[in-house]
């Protein structure tokens, strides 16, 4: 399959970079197949018509809302100082199925600035080479304190380095429809941060005995999740 983005409704048009890469990267030619998602879990197949610069689909078949992934995991991660490690780590767990990422600025958040449309398109890329008809939702960069306030905490969980404190193992996390793991930055969490989260009801984690990079933990949460998809 060659997966493309685009809009599906109410007209079916071919994303204006995608009809870019289509004809001057790709060197497609008129009447190759191809599919089209919005990302929002519908599918159009079609043929390519090359009218000038313009490049549209001649449709055969639409799919509607197709089935999203289930559970559903949101990770919240601060920001590494080397932005390629959050890069990888973004790109990764979209392949793994990912249903939201939001970036969050805490005491010992390093990188103060990203850029949030790089990444989205990133993620768009990921989720067109992984086949996916829902693309994950990618948040503003934010405040550890701001994004708190919209913490629910049956369903949210932070992973951190403080081993005098109590945390649970994966594997004692119940089955739930949907996740929120927190994931903090170089040289972790604070303590008062941990402190408000623990106020806020919010169980801390375990991800084994090895201490983990920000991307790696992030990546590590994203596979345990991706296996229970299946």
């Amino acid at each position: 399959m060659k997966l493309f983005f685009g809009q599906i409704f109410p007209e079916i048009i071919i994303d204006t970079d995608e009809q870019q890469h289509i004809a001057k990267v790709l060197r497609m030619r008129e009447g190759e197949e191809i599919h089209l998602t919005d990302g929002k879990g519908n599918l159009a197949k079609g043929t390519l018509i090359f009218e000038g610069k313009k490049v549209t689909l001649n449709v055969s078949e639409v799919k509607k809302d197709l089935p999203d992934f289930s559970p559903k995991l949101h990770i919240a991660i601060a920001p590494t100082k080397n932005i390629d490690r959050i890069e990888f780590f973004l790109e990764k767990a979209v392949e793994m199925g990912i249903s939201e990422v939001s970036f969050i600025l805490t005491e010992q958040t390093e990188r103060k600035n990203i850029s949030i449309e790089k990444l989205r398109k990133q993620a768009i890329g990921a989720s067109k080479q992984s086949l996916r008809s829902h693309f994950p939702k990618i948040n503003d960069l934010q405040k550890f304190s701001e994004f708190m306030k919209t913490l629910d905490s049956e369903n949210t969980f932070v992973a951190h380095c403080n081993e005098s404190l109590e945390r649970i193992s994966l594997n004692n996390i119940p089955q739930l429809d949907n996740y929120t793991f927190l994931i903090g930055p170089e040289g972790d969490f604070s303590d008062r941060e941990i402190q408000l989260l623990a106020e806020k009801g919010i169980k801390a984690v375990s991800l084994g005995n090895q201490r983990l990079r920000t991307e790696t933990a992030g990546i590590f949460v994203a596979a345990w999740n991706y296996d229970k998809m299946f």
